[in-house]
C-alpha cells in the first residue's frame, strides 16, 4: 500500500497528543488526518444533507459498511468520537492511536457491560460538547444487520437528540475482515437525515424509535444514485458465529437462514 508511510505517520502523530485533549484540536486533527487518506485512496464522496449536520452534539447513528467509514464521517463538520469494538484498542498503531484521541471502547458480545460502557461514554462526550457515532448494526456485514437499540436507549437516558446517517460503498475501498483488497477510486455516498430532536429521543419507545430510523436510514441507502450499499451473503461471508449479529425482519429469507443456521448449533436433548 503506497500509503501505509502517510497511514502509520499519523497513528503515530495521534499517539504522541497530550492526554488533555480539547475538542477543537481533536477535531481539526482527525479532520486533516481523514481527509489526508481520503484523498490519497482516492475516494469520491458525495455527502447529501449538510445542513442537517448542524448544532448538537448528536448521537450519531450511522450504517456501518467498513474501516473507511469513519475517515468519511469525519468530514463532517462536527465534532465527534466514536465507539468502536474493544478488540480494536489492542492492534498495533491504531489501538494506540484512538486511545489517546479518546474513543469509548465497548464490548457488544457482553450487552449489559456493553450498554454501561456507552452509557457511561454518551455521557462524558456530550458533556464536553462532541458527538458520538454509534454504529447500531455492531457489525461490517451488510445492509441486511439489524439495529441494537443501546443507541437510542442511552439517547433518551442523556436526552441527546439523535442524527442518522446513511453511508453507502466504503466496504469498496476496504472489504476487511473479508478479504485484504485495497481499492482506489471509489464512490461512497452519505446522506444526512434530518434530527430527531432530544425530545422525540425521550418521548417515543426506544424500539420503536430503533425501527423507524432504521426504516429511513437503509430507504436512504438503497434509494438510486447512492453507491451500492454492501449485501450480507452468510455463504461467503460465515455466519459470524459468537457475535451479536442479527438480521433486519425486513429481510425475511436472509433472517430465517440464519436462524436455522444458529438452532442447528444448538445441543439437542436425547
Amino acid at each position: 500500500m503506497l500509503g501505509q508511510p502517510q497511514l502509520w505517520w499519523g497513528l503515530r502523530q495521534a499517539s504522541l497528543l497530550p492526554a488533555s485533549l480539547t475538542p477543537v484540536r481533536r477535531h481539526a486533527f482527525q479532520q486533516v488526518f481523514s481527509g489526508r487518506l481520503l484523498r490519497h485512496l482516492g475516494v469520491r464522496l458525495d455527502i447529501t444533507g449538510l445542513e442537517h449536520a448542524q448544532g448538537g452534539p448528536y448521537v450519531i447513528v450511522s450504517l456501518h459498511e467498513g474501516i473507511a467509514d469513519p475517515l468519511c464521517l469525519l468530514q463532517l463538520p462536527l465534532p465527534m468520537r466514536f465507539v468502536a469494538r474493544r478488540e480494536i484498542f489492542g492492534w498495533p498503531g491504531i489501538g494506540p492511536a484512538i486511545t489517546r484521541l479518546g474513543h469509548v471502547s465497548i464490548n457488544p458480545e457482553h450487552p449489559l457491560g456493553g450498554f454501561r460502557a456507552l452509557w457511561r461514554g454518551a455521557e462524558r462526550v456530550l458533556a464536553g460538547g462532541e458527538s458520538l457515532v454509534v454504529f447500531p448494526q455492531g457489525a461490517i456485514a451488510g445492509i441486511q444487520s439489524d439495529f441494537h437499540r443501546g443507541a437510542f436507549e442511552v439517547a433518551r437516558r442523556v436526552h441527546a437528540p439523535v442524527l442518522p446517517v446513511a453511508i453507502t460503498g466504503t466496504h469498496r475501498v476496504w472489504s476487511h475482515p473479508f478479504a485484504p483488497t485495497l481499492r482506489y477510486g471509489q464512490r461512497v455516498s452519505l446522506t444526512v437525515l434530518p434530527p430527531i430532536s432530544a425530545q422525540d429521543t425521550h418521548d417515543t419507545p426506544p424500539d420503536v424509535l430503533r425501527v423507524r430510523t432504521r426504516r429511513a436510514m437503509k430507504a436512504a441507502a438503497l434509494s438510486p444514485g447512492q453507491a451500492p450499499a454492501r449485501h450480507f451473503d452468510p455463504e461467503q461471508d460465515g455466519y459470524w458465529d459468537g457475535y451479536q449479529l442479527h438480521i433486519d425482519p425486513e429481510f425475511p429469507d436472509l433472517a430465517r437462514q440464519m436462524a436455522d443456521h444458529r438452532a442447528a448449533l444448538l445441543p439437542h436433548s436425547v
